[in-house]
């Protein structure tokens, strides 16, 4: 999720959370700027499915996407923890870059080490400045040698596009053998399912999808060391020889907390399991009916408000809140991915700043907080105990599942250890807070015995 009025979106959606009735929100007033034509929206191809089935749309990074649907928030939040729920993600941008140097034209952007890879496997991984800021976060699949797939994200989509642009270019003049395809003719679905084994055996799984469109599929399973199972779900259409659906599963049991995952993408950024579904554009629709269908009710359509909630609850970043260009992957809790063999020989842009950190320790750090009183939004100060500010909130709202406040945010290093006590001022008026490990509600990402 991201976007430039992702911060008003967070405010309205932990609004209604932290309010036991409906309400209209009051309009934020900012200074006067000249009048402008606003830009018109785009579409994914499941818009209209979105208004059929009572989807409130909104205003998205560029997008008209349904913050939720008939439900509440607090309920679509609660549903996809107990049973599953499925999300237009179509707003992503995925991309493949090919040819025999593309693993080492990206390893020159990325931090994680993507010519370790097994072929089918992947990781989240963050490009970076020279600074060593993070200009986005993405997870990259290496499908084979010549071919990476990745995904970045709908609001960084022009400046990332832009950067890679500028730096194939700069490659490909001095002899690197590397193009790409932006792959705007596909949509992405993400489908979180509390108990993936459960679903596959009970929920008839391969029914459900063999089901649309007259799909017919084979399953391959391939280990990795280091994040546990991939499950590719191939489908080929009855009436074509060619591929026409691959359903990634990242079944990922990861040690530390900060998992960034956008989601759409291969990693599940609701903490419950499941699988990203990449389709062409004129199956999506399919796809999405015989899913809802054929679960006898148990998958439902949920909005971005639940996809917010649901990413906080199990402490992964948001970038634009949680993430941004000053900020390094070390500082936002990501050093799982940088590689080790990228540690040794640094190698991407900004590698010296944050091998240094790697080293000596950031000045910064990001937790996660309980806190009473309203609930933390966005920009909040963080004072200690003797009225020093600290840090910053970066993402905050009150929990459905634990129905308390929580968030996260940066603090000074040395005063991030969980159990420190804090004061953070919300409209002027100082909460009691208190520093706590993440995820606030545990991850199911399944592992296999």
């Amino acid at each position: 999720m991201r976007g430039g009025s992702l911060w008003q979106l967070g405010q309205c959606l932990f609004r209604r959370l932290a309010q036991s009735k409906s309400t209209t929100p009051k309009p934020r007033h900012f200074a006067a700027a000249p009048a402008a034509e606003p830009a018109e929206l785009k579409k994914t191809v499941l818009h209209d499915f979105h208004v059929e089935h009572g989807g409130k749309m909104v205003p998205f990074a560029g997008w008209s996407m349904p913050i939720q649907y008939k439900d509440s928030i607090m309920d679509s939040t609660l549903h996809c923890r107990a049973a599953a729920s499925l999300f237009d993600v179509s707003h992503m941008c995925g991309l493949s870059l090919r040819g025999r140097d593309c693993i080492p034209f990206l390893e020159t952007l990325v931090v994680a080490d993507v010519a370790g890879l097994r072929p089918g496997t992947g990781t989240l991984t963050v490009f970076t400045n020279e600074r060593g800021g993070a200009i986005d976060d993405s997870v990259v699949t290496k499908v084979r040698d010549d071919h990476i797939y990745l995904v970045v994200n709908a609001g960084c989509r022009d400046k990332d596009l832009a950067h890679i642009s500028a730096h194939m270019e700069a490659f490909k003049a001095k002899g690197g053998a590397v193009d790409w395809h932006i792959h705007d003719e596909r949509s992405l679905l993400a489908l979180q399912v509390y108990e993936i084994c459960s679903f596959g055996k009970s929920w008839k799984l391969k029914s459900i999808l063999a089901s649309s469109a007259h799909w017919t599929f084979t399953d391959h399973i391939v280990s990795s060391q280091e994040l546990g199972m991939f499950y590719f779900l191939l489908l080929y259409s009855s009436s074509c020889s060619t591929k026409c659906l691959q359903l990634t599963m990242l079944k990922a049991h990861l040690k530390t907390i900060g998992v960034c995952s956008h989601l759409p993408e291969t990693f599940s950024y609701t903490g419950e399991d499941g699988f990203e579904i990449s389709v062409p554009s004129e199956h999506a629709v399919d796809l999405a009916k015989a899913i809802l269908e054929k679960s006898e009710g148990k998958v439902r359509l949920t909005g971005l408000g639940a996809r917010d909630s649901l990413r906080l609850e199990a402490g992964l970043c948001l970038y634009g809140n949680d993430m941004e260009q000053h900020t390094t992957p070390v500082e936002a809790g990501l050093t799982w991915a940088i590689g080790k063999r990228r540690r040794a020989e640094g190698g991407f842009l900004g590698a010296e700043v944050i091998l240094k950190q790697l080293e000596e320790g950031p000045p910064i750090r990001r937790v996660g907080f309980f806190s009473t009183g309203p609930p933390p939004r966005s920009h909040n100060e963080i004072l200690n105990s003797s009225g020093e500010k600290i840090g910053e909130v970066t993402s905050g709202g009150f929990s459905p599942c634990l129905k308390k406040n929580i968030a996260m945010g940066y603090v000074k290093s040395g005063l991030h250890k969980p159990g420190t006590e804090v004061k953070i001022i919300i409209r002027g008026k100082s909460n009691d807070g208190v520093v706590t490990k993440m995820p606030f509600v545990p991850t199911k990402y399944y592992k296999p015995s």
